[in-house]
């Protein structure tokens, strides 16, 4: 399946699926009771998914745990892998592990995080950092949650 919006193409594949690149970012749909966590950087005024880049020294999994623990302060959750995906733009790609996150119970975030607010909304914000790759990827989750009720 592919989705397209502007310039921008986002891919998916199977959980599995190992691309010949490295993959690069992990990143967290978090859903806390009925709501869903969305973070702001504080160098930013936008909101985000919460994720980022998987480490050297860690696998994509790993990286989705540390950076769920660290963007939204998650103590106790489960995490599943929804999908491996490609994101093509201006003729580059990237590869990454898209994730969904049960929380069941949060913490504060630590002093040095680079997050300055989480947020529990109902639904994706309008005023998104990537707005060309966080709906698809948000729209992945939902489908994925669909599917599986």
């Amino acid at each position: 399946m592919v989705l397209q919006k502007h310039m921008t193409e986002v891919k998916f594949y199977d959980p599995s699926f190992l691309p010949d690149a490295r993959l690069i970012y992990s990143v967290i749909a978090a859903k806390l009771e009925k709501s869903w966590l969305f973070v702001r950087h504080n160098k930013r005024d936008t909101w985000e998914i919460p994720g980022g880049h998987i480490e050297a020294d860690e696998s994509a999994d790993e990286a989705a745990g540390r950076e769920l623990m660290e963007e939204t302060g998650a103590i106790e959750f489960r995490l599943e892998c929804v999908a491996t995906y490609a994101v093509i733009k201006n003729g580059n790609t990237g590869y990454g592990r898209l994730y969904l996150a049960i929380i069941s119970k949060l913490g504060s975030l630590n002093d040095v995080s680079e997050i300055a607010e989480v947020r529990m909304m109902d639904s994706l914000p309008e005023n998104l950092t990537y707005p060309d790759i966080q709906p698809i990827l948000f729209d992945k989750i939902i489908e994925h949650l669909k599917k599986n009720i």
